[in-house]
């Protein structure tokens, strides 16, 4: 990856509020960070000053710290030490991983799922997939990204398996990054909209088969079109 220049401006996010300080900030630091690197608002490559960010959350240098190791950990920030801290460009090889664990994880939840259909839990799904349909409508794409990982923790909620979709998560920063460049291609959020109708459909009709092969055709869309996405935002990328 190439380093950032001598002297190149450090990116300040931002404005996100005040942290909640009866809450350990550290861990705020890193969801606000974070939800800011895949929303692309630090594209890839950003350079970060931890001086600058405890400025504007108004910490020590402690917490940003110790957020910043955690983004590295999850391959989201690169750090040079005695020279900067960028946010990483987008690995395909871990965005390629991240869809083969999520994608091996949510075929057997939609199938346990579709085994034992739930009324009140299709409901659920309903009313989430109804926000995001209205998200897509308005163009609010981090308020549609926010209700598709709704939709998908519901999904790791029902069938018992929370410690899994934490880990998930934190294995995803490059293929969500990469969904986030695919999202406003037209007819993306719609075509997002109707596959989880069609899985929560098969599973409300306990149908298994149905259920994993709609999740399979949703999981795999961003990546049939890497080829396009890359060719638009070859920076974003390492080689």
């Amino acid at each position: 990856m190439d380093q950032p220049a001598i002297g190149q401006r450090r990116v300040v996010p931002r404005s996100s509020g005040l942290l909640d300080r009866d809450r350990q900030a550290a861990p705020q630091v890193f969801e606000r960070l974070r939800g800011m690197i895949i929303a692309l608002e630090l594209p890839p490559g950003s350079p970060l000053s931890r001086a600058a960010l405890a400025e504007q959350f108004g910490v020590s240098s402690t917490p940003i710290r110790d957020a910043l190791k955690r983004l590295e950990e999850e391959g989201l920030v690169e750090v040079f030490p005695q020279y900067a801290t960028v946010v990483s460009r987008i690995d395909l090889r871990r965005a390629q991983q991240a869809h083969f664990l999520r994608q091996a994880l949510e075929l057997e939840i939609v199938r346990v799922l579709a085994l034992k259909p739930d009324e009140a839990l299709v409901a659920q799904f309903n009313s989430t997939i109804a926000r995001q349909q209205q998200f897509a409508k308005a163009g609010a794409f981090e308020k549609f990204m926010a209700a598709d990982n709704e939709f998908h923790a519901q999904l790791y909620e029902a069938a018992d398996k929370q410690e899994l979709w934490t880990l998930m998560r934190s294995r995803s920063g490059h293929i969500d990054r990469l969904r986030r460049l695919h999202l406003p291609s037209p007819g993306k959020a719609q075509d997002i909209v109707r596959h989880h109708k069609l899985i929560a459909k098969a599973i409300a009709g306990g149908e298994p088969e149905e259920a994993q092969k709609h999740l399979r055709t949703h999981l795999s869309g961003t990546l049939s079109e890497l080829a396009q996405i890359r060719a638009r935002h070859p920076h974003y990328f390492n080689d």
